[in-house]
């Protein structure tokens, strides 16, 4: 089976922190959990400020559909409002090679 890691980057609206951005997402973290594919997610700050948002999937399709369903049935989520939407650099890439 193949894998996909969906890699999101940002900053954070003016006033909000990483913890801020963290707390937000309870919702989106039990939405992940609940999609076919999902293996795991991580949330890490750069010393400047940018998030970045790693969600591994089993295949690239997972992670489109999931995605799909945090702009439409996660619409409503408060962790939209901790993003600078213009800020947003989002990709869905296959891993070509890993180690374990």
């Amino acid at each position: 089976m193949s894998e996909a890691l969906e890699m999101t980057t940002f900053r954070l609206v003016p006033g909000r922190t990483g913890a801020d951005f963290v707390r937000s997402n309870k919702d989106i973290d039990d939405y992940l959990r609940r999609q076919p594919g999902f293996r795991w997610r991580r949330i890490t700050e750069a010393d400047d400020g940018t998030i970045t948002d790693i969600v591994a999937w089993d295949s690239v399709a997972d992670g489109r559909r999931s995605a799909s369903g945090i702009m439409t049935e996660m619409a409503d989520s408060p962790v939209h409002a901790t993003i600078d939407q213009a800020s947003v650099d989002f990709r869905i890439v296959p891993v070509l090679h890993q180690i374990g």
